[in-house]
């Protein structure tokens, strides 16, 4: 990856991101993007840790750890979007053909790997029941996702959001482009922000609210999860507004400069996302049915999500324009759990069910299985990385590079 917006950095980076064949290749990495993405999977790692085997000093982060996919929303949307800009503003369009290869070599193999493992050897799965085989594979599992009856690989919901995204965004940045004002641009921005929250809303009050007012606690947190969570139509905030930071830095940088300044930026970020989990700190339906604590949990799941997603937009874009700063300070590690993050997205579930088979439950609680739980999460990414992902990539260069000399 050599600059913030190649198309390999929409959610992961890539073969080349790792190499280190050149100290120049090593700086040319942004040090914001990896931060986060650091920050993002690590954070998705701990959430899906039961809460009997996470260590006392994480338990209060983990409550909150599910910020981790909305980070990794803005990140794929400012990235790709920055990237489909810069082709637009360069050739006048977009080169469909060459995205979607490029997308689908750096998703597809790891993923159909892990599927077809988690297929072909049950005893892999992190859960008793599973969805289909075909709703993973075909990205449309977080439709209709209901956590009673199948949660095996769960994770993959956030990743057909992603697929999804991947297949409208080019379309609509070749369609629109130049036919689209600033302005109107951000009134489309705001309609969704509105239609989102009208949406899970409605959803909320035909769907859940019905099952807390019947005291069904648990089937209302597994509509809610269902219906509101993990359905691409519900979940859109945080990959538009990385879209909208992308086309704001990119389309008008002084304007940028001007009013959203990192003095300004990140305090207001920080304040945003500070909000939203006031929000969605009394967990809803789990919590009991008094009136106020629903109307927090329904406050949370209608307005949270957007001030999230402004708020981590706000925050990445101040950490761009501190990039020279934050060069000084390097956090040790980023870059390499930056590079492994897809391929402990996909397996890190998986893993910990396999370290309770071989080491027992009651050895993985607290610090030490904590420690284990990471050791054995990174030993098997890095395989998937240097085995599968990595191969691939490699593979996709060359495919690509011979159709640009075709």
């Amino acid at each position: 990856m050599n600059t913030i917006a190649s198309s390999d950095s929409a959610l992961f980076p890539t073969a080349r991101s790792l190499s280190s064949r050149t100290t120049e290749k090593v700086q040319s990495r942004a040090v914001g993007p990896d931060v986060l993405r650091s920050l993002a999977i690590l954070l998705v790692m701990l959430v899906h840790l039961p809460i009997e085997a996470t260590p006392s000093l994480l338990v209060d982060i983990r409550t909150y750890a599910w910020l981790g996919v909305d980070i990794f929303f803005v990140l794929s949307g400012f990235l790709i979007g920055t990237q489909l800009f810069k082709e637009a503003a360069r050739t006048g369009g977009v080169n469909l053909k060459s995205f979607y290869l490029r997308r689908a070599f750096r998703i597809f193999p790891a993923f159909f790997v892990v599927l077809g493992l988690y297929a072909i050897f049950p005893v892999l799965r992190d859960a008793a029941t599973m969805q289909s085989v075909w709703s993973f594979a075909t990205f449309t599992v977080n439709f209709d996702f209901d956590p009673r009856i199948g949660r095996a690989f769960s994770q993959a919901w956030s990743l057909c959001v992603e697929e999804h995204f991947y297949l409208v965004l080019p379309l609509v940045v070749l369609l629109l482009h130049r036919r689209i004002s600033t302005g109107w641009a951000l009134l489309v921005a705001a309609a969704m922000v509105i239609a989102g929250m009208i949406l899970r809303y409605t959803i909320w009050e035909t769907q859940v609210g019905v099952l807390v007012d019947a005291n069904k606690l648990r089937d209302a947190f597994a509509v809610y999860l269902r219906d509101v969570y993990y359905p691409t139509y519900t979940r859109l905030d945080g990959l538009m507004f990385g879209v909208v930071l992308a086309a704001a830095r990119f389309y008008s940088p002084d304007l940028c400069k001007r009013y959203a300044p990192p003095r300004v930026a990140l305090p207001t970020g920080v304040a945003l996302v500070t909000a939203a989990i006031v929000l969605f700190s009394i967990r809803g339906p789990l919590e009991g049915t008094n009136l106020f604590l629903v109307f927090q949990a329904q406050l949370g799941a209608v307005a949270g999500f957007p001030l999230i997603s402004i708020g981590i937009a706000l925050i990445f874009g101040a950490m761009l324009d501190l990039e020279q700063v934050l060069r000084r300070w390097p956090i040790p590690g980023a870059v390499t759990v930056a590079t492994l993050s897809y391929s402990l997205y996909l397996t890190h579930k998986s893993v910990f069910h396999l370290d309770t088979l071989i080491f027992g439950e009651e050895s993985l609680q607290g610090g030490f299985g904590f420690l284990i739980y990471l050791a054995t999460s990174f030993a098997v990414a890095s395989v998937l990385w240097f085995c599968v992902e990595r191969t691939f990539l490699l593979l996709r260069d060359r495919v690509l590079a011979r159709s640009e000399r075709a």
